[in-house]
């Protein structure tokens, strides 16, 4: 179970290349214990910077990534990737994610990812009363 945990913290934290360094690990240690075959397995890539990649084992892993090139031609060009993975764990649980990985960065949603608690109601008030009530700074100073 450690070696799972570990394998979906580089997933989640490595962005996409992440994503397929786990399910590579965890498709050779799928097949140290059986012989895993690929059911489906899909590529395409358009002229315009369009993508498309998906794969499906019978071990129950299931791939697919969607990507466009926004911006085409201009300074701010940039892939956004869109795309899921899944799969089963040894002990029976079922996994899935669902990310964006544009220009602000790796987005990843499931819920078996850790959230953040949330923040204390004074916290709360006393953020709501700086952005209602910004503070001038003197000229050339800076925070």
């Amino acid at each position: 179970m450690d070696v799972l945990k570990t394998l979906m913290t580089a997933a989640v934290t490595g962005g996409g290349l992440g994503v397929f360094v786990a399910l590579a690990f965890l498709a050779v240690a799928a097949a140290v214990e059986d012989v895993v075959e690929i059911l489906r397995q899909e590529a395409d890539v358009g002229f315009d910077g369009t993508y498309k990649h998906a794969f499906e084992t019978s071990n129950g892993i299931v791939v697919e990534e969607h990507g466009v090139l926004k911006n085409a031609g201009s300074e701010n060009a940039a892939v956004e990737a869109t795309g899921s993975y899944e799969f089963t764990a040894p002990d029976g649980t079922k996994y899935a994610l669902h990310y964006v990985a544009d220009e602000n960065g790796f987005q990843p949603q499931a819920d078996f990812l850790p959230t953040p608690p949330p923040v204390p109601p004074m916290i709360q008030r006393a953020l709501d009363y700086m952005a209602a009530h910004p503070q001038q700074l003197p000229q050339g100073k800076v925070l």
